[in-house]
């Protein structure tokens, strides 16, 4: 089987500097031919830079239809450098024959050092204490009350969703003299969920009894939306909510809803439905909501990752083995 491998991106400096990270791992993985291909060139042009191509890498690229795929006839593999591939049509190119795999927690550790790090900004509101002391106010411009202010020794963490990310989050969280439980709809591999010290209850039960909620699942049909008004209901007052995964996880309007309510007392969120967020969004203005533009995985040590996975799982499938984190089972569209 062919080792043509594309990386297709934006040429620019930062998809060159992408595009040496992978050719270093290609190089010592061997029988790799890595090539680089403009995803804004016109969509024949695409299309024919990629005949060859066993398995394409997209860097942000959205060129990828199940029509452009159709007339890739060598192609097996589309890898992810992300963990989310909501904007990639999976079930089409599974049809296809093309199998969509995600980067095998690649930026686990910096999402959930992030997670951890939103439940601290917005227990202790350091946006505030920042933002004063950089104003040359000191602490006069922190406002609140004392009982405001929180460490999270002997905080109830409820994690929704234990994988890659969530599962890093509950076993960092143990040095922190957190209850962490969680909930997630596969039944979890038993020593996976004993190394997170984390206890399995339902969802309305960590809803309704936690003091953080930390979101770490994939966005799909069955999540979109998932944390709405009626979530929202059943947690405590005094609750924070944590967004790293995807936006429209959460019903935005009825976040917005339960803060100006008092429905929850907070929010730490990476992550908005539309992005960038719209000018007229009320939630960087508002009181105890920390956000951060999407940039939860920004590590080097993400990008290093990343490249390692997406090009050790290009080589499985150059070499005829079955590719890893695939995002859904592949029929048997093509031949070997």
């Amino acid at each position: 089987m062919s080792g043509v491998v594309v990386l297709l991106g934006r040429d620019t400096l930062a998809g060159a500097v992408r595009l040496q990270d992978c050719q270093a791992v290609a190089d010592r993985i061997g029988g790799l031919d890595l090539r680089f291909v403009d995803s804004e060139l016109p969509e024949d042009e695409v299309i024919e830079a990629c005949q060859d191509a066993v398995a394409i890498l997209p860097a942000g690229a959205r060129v990828l239809t199940p029509a452009v795929v159709a007339k890739m006839p060598n192609l097996r593999l589309i890898q992810t450098f992300s963990a989310g591939t909501e904007y990639l049509d999976d079930a089409a190119f599974a049809d296809l024959g093309v199998a969509v795999s995600n980067n095998g927690g690649a930026n686990a550790i910096a999402v959930a050092e992030h997670a951890i790090a939103l439940m601290v900004a917005v227990y202790r509101k350091l946006d505030v204490q920042i933002d004063s002391a950089k104003a040359g106010t000191w602490m006069a411009g922190v406002t609140g009350d004392r009982f405001d202010f929180h460490t999270l020794v002997g905080k109830r963490v409820g994690i929704v969703g234990l994988g890659r990310i969530g599962s890093r989050v509950a076993r960092r969280l143990a040095g922190w003299e957190c209850e962490v439980v969680y909930h997630d709809l596969p039944e979890l591999d038993a020593e996976h969920v004993r190394a997170t010290g984390a206890t399995r209850v339902p969802l309305d039960e960590l809803l309704e009894t936690s003091d953080i909620v930390t979101l770490h699942v994939p966005l799909d049909a069955s999540t979109r939306h998932m944390i709405s008004e009626r979530e929202f209901a059943l947690m405590k007052q005094t609750a924070i909510l944590i967004n790293t995964c995807r936006g429209s996880v959460v019903d935005e309007a009825a976040l917005i809803g339960a803060m100006e309510q008092g429905e929850i007392f907070g929010a730490g969120i990476d992550v908005v439905e539309v992005e960038p967020i719209e000018a007229d969004n009320p939630l960087p203005e508002m009181a105890n909501v920390i956000l951060t533009p999407h940039l939860a995985t920004r590590a080097v040590e993400s990008e290093h990752n990343a490249a390692e996975n997406a090009l050790m799982n290009a080589g499985r499938v150059a070499r005829g083995e079955a590719p890893l984190w695939v995002v859904r089972t592949v029929s048997p569209g093509r031949a070997g």
